[in-house]
């Protein structure tokens, strides 16, 4: 039973407990009483929106990404910095009607947006810059339902709410799989830990988005957007802004809602993942830890996360192995010389442990998402957590010991290609 309750603990999340119910008190307060007054500030029309897209060798996407900003915003509004594209990227860009700027060398995602902030001027011209990811496409009140936001003169970011989509649909049964997982993913984080992490007395999210978020741009010039030797860009910006107390993030999962391309094969998942968490850990080591809110909550959730992918690649190993001797023992009719740890965790223990309260967690996301297509796909999601963790606990490794600072440079995974009308609509 102590087995169990360890493991239930470690895969459902203290955070997830801690934060889930910190959003059901922010859902419960925003719908019984009025939000507390805050002095509005200028009201920020579309016209004063600016959308940037960083793009490297994107011909497959980028025509239906710039309609989906070109909903939004005047063509003359929608920025694209080519990285280094070999591929008709740009050409199709200002076909598309977006302004253009070709960088070379490739510099990487972060000095794409810092060399098209400046050569466009977007700090002096526009009030907001909204990042897009080159494979990305907003909801058509993408706009109407996140900007409102910056009516608080306290916020200087909104997060971006992410969801995946299948438009186009991915050819294998197993990218349908790494598509649900993603998307449950997406569920759980942004239901029970981000929006209670952006109620306005804790302000402790961890990252803003770079596929599909906005920023004032007074704020961005005190950003160091490209910083060194770090693969991703978005959770240094998210970094800073708490380290210089530049303001406050708003997360609300229904506004600002944008769909997002995942990888759809194991290798393209696998080097995305990686990416991220290694971008995570380098970030955490280049800022340093400080006594407030923000540090204490990043704390508990990086001790959490360590912790539970170190768990759970132990007992999937602990079940491997009993599985071997079990099945040794019954063919030599030897004792198994583990008997003494299974009496102390039982491979039953292990396998409910891990399986019970994942699947819990499907549920609850097919309960916030309304999609109960992810209930098939639940016996695996905990095989792809377990990848999650290797590469989790490597990146970390990696983070910690590696001398040569990463360039930021970049290779997008496989994209499937998307016609520029295409609905934004998804269902896995």
């Amino acid at each position: 039973m102590t087995t169990f309750v360890i493991l239930a603990i470690l895969m459902v999340g203290v955070n997830t407990l801690i934060w889930g119910s910190a959003g059901a008190l922010r859902y419960l307060r925003s719908r019984s009483t009025p939000p507390a007054p805050v002095a509005p500030g200028p009201r920020i029309d579309r016209g004063r929106v600016a959308v940037l897209i960083p793009a490297h060798n994107e011909a497959l996407v980028i025509g239906a990404t710039i309609s989906s900003a070109c909903a939004q915003v005047d063509p003359d509004q929608v920025f694209v910095a080519s990285d280094g594209s070999s591929d008709a990227t740009a050409d199709l860009a200002r076909a598309a009607g977006a302004n253009v700027v070709e960088l070379t060398p490739n510099r990487g995602k972060a000095g794409a947006i810092a060399a098209a902030i400046e050569y466009f001027e977007l700090i002096r011209r526009f009030d907001v810059v909204l990042l897009l990811d080159a494979d990305t496409r907003l909801d058509q009140d993408y706009l109407a339902s996140g900007l409102p936001a910056f009516d608080d003169p306290g916020v200087v970011a909104v997060a971006g709410r992410a969801t995946t989509t299948v438009d186009p649909p991915p050819a294998t049964r197993f990218g349908r799989l790494l598509l649900a997982y993603r998307e449950r993913f997406y569920v759980v984080v942004q239901y029970l830990l981000k929006y209670g992490q952006a109620s306005r007395p804790a302000n402790v999210v961890s990252i803003v988005p770079g596929f599909a978020s906005m920023y004032r741009t007074s704020v961005l010039g005190e950003i160091d957007i490209a910083a060194p030797g770090l693969v991703i860009e978005d959770f240094n910006m998210t970094f800073e802004l708490h380290a210089k107390q530049l303001g406050r993030i708003d997360f609300r999962p229904n506004a600002a809602i944008a769909r997002t391309q995942d990888p759809d094969t194991f290798e393209d998942y696998v080097k995305q993942m990686k990416r991220w968490t290694l971008g995570f850990w380098q970030t955490v080591r280049r800022h340093r830890a400080r006594r407030d809110r923000f540090w204490a909550a990043l704390t508990l959730y990086i001790v959490e996360l360590v912790l539970s992918s170190t768990m759970l690649l132990l007992m999937i190993g602990l079940l491997v192995a009993a599985g071997g001797l079990w099945a040794w023992a019954a063919a030599t009719g030897e004792v198994s010389p583990m008997d003494g740890l299974w009496r102390i965790a039982p491979p039953l223990a292990i396998l409910l442990g891990i399986y019970v309260p994942d699947l819990l967690l499907t549920v609850a996301a097919v309960i916030a998402s309304r999609r109960p297509g992810y209930l098939i796909y639940a016996p695996v999601f905990p095989l792809l957590r377990a990848v999650d963790a290797a590469v989790c606990l490597r990146s970390l490794f990696e983070a910690l010991t590696r001398r040569r600072a990463a360039t930021g440079r970049w290779t997008s995974p496989t994209r499937r290609a998307a016609a520029p009308d295409a609905a934004s609509s998804s269902s896995v």
